[in-house]
């Protein structure tokens, strides 16, 4: 995962305003503080916070390690088994004798008809070959590194698939920067993907991760859907209401908390109120319940 870069006013905003970008918590990102505000007269600070923040690599799973035994270990098994076995045959000899004569009578007795000697072998086979799908599983996480176009690909098969089984007419397509994937369909009638405030499309880009990037071990790449266009105008709307709050908690001095929202309207929040002068905004609580409260500053 790539690296993103925040300012603000103090750390923990510009920190606040990363994890929103990255929709993590704070314990799933790794942050490092490039600049700290600095002191200034009468207890002001001078400059902004500015930091760089990326998901924490998924380490790969490390392998199993199994030992192998030796001929030495097998022949010494092999004797102690044997050594068990005489000690056995000694403390009680008539029985040894009466099960060495119960194998040789069985080997001699004829198969009767319908009885299948080959049940005890296929099921050692079974278990053996169990085992063996059991020790792959194991490693199923040990993939071959995909590329972004890989991912991208999957994701549009997916949207065009979802789409027409919807019975719309429609088409996806791709847009890559670097790690960045950005998938959106067009067409007409897609209201009932975008969903009331954007629900349904949320849901549907955690499906077309999941069929994508999770399906292909892909860790790196950042996707996003949209549908119809939906989130460039909600991302203008949401940009003209926090405008409105900077004005409303300026003008009052008070603070004031928004709704809450997913990570990718908070995002816009904070990127709006960056550029808005005497108000700073923080993130509150846990999602789903996770919020923005916007407050002065002198």
């Amino acid at each position: 995962m790539e690296w993103v870069e925040t300012t603000a006013k103090t750390v923990d905003a510009a920190r606040e305003v990363a994890l929103d970008q990255l929709g993590v918590a704070a314990d799933e990102a790794e942050i490092e503080i490039i600049e700290e505000p600095r002191a200034g007269l009468f207890g002001r600070t001078r400059g902004e916070a500015r930091l760089r923040a990326r998901i924490k690599p998924t380490p790969a799973r490390a392998k199993p390690e199994r030992r192998r035994r030796s001929r030495g270990d097998k022949a010494s098994g092999n004797g102690r088994q044997a050594k068990k076995s005489a000690t056995q045959n000694k403390s009680n000899p008539d029985e040894s004798n009466d099960e060495s004569n119960d194998e040789s009578n069985d080997e001699r007795q004829p198969v009767p008809a319908g009885r299948d000697n080959s049940a005890p072998k296929r099921a050692k086979q079974n278990r053996k070959q169990e085992t063996t799908m059991s020790n792959n599983d194991a490693h199923t996480d040990e993939r071959e590194p995909v590329s972004p176009e890989e991912v991208g690909d999957a994701a549009v098969a997916f949207m065009d698939g979802l789409t027409s089984a919807f019975g719309f007419t429609g088409s996806a397509t791709l847009t890559i920067d670097g790690t960045e994937l950005d998938v959106a369909v067009a067409g007409e009638g897609l209201g009932l993907l975008v969903g009331s405030g954007g629900r349904t499309l949320n849901a549907i880009q955690d499906l077309v991760r999941v069929a994508a990037q999770r399906r292909l071990g892909d860790h790196e790449t950042r996707l996003r859907v949209d549908v119809a266009g939906y989130r460039e105008r909600r991302a203008a709307a949401l940009t003209t209401f926090a405008r409105s709050v900077a004005d409303d908690v300026r003008s009052s001095g008070s603070a004031r908390s928004m709704e809450p929202m997913n990570s990718a309207d908070r995002k816009v929040i904070h990127d709006a109120l960056n550029d808005e002068d005497g108000v700073e905004s923080r993130s509150e609580g846990e999602d789903p319940n996770r919020r923005i409260v916007v407050v002065p500053i002198d």
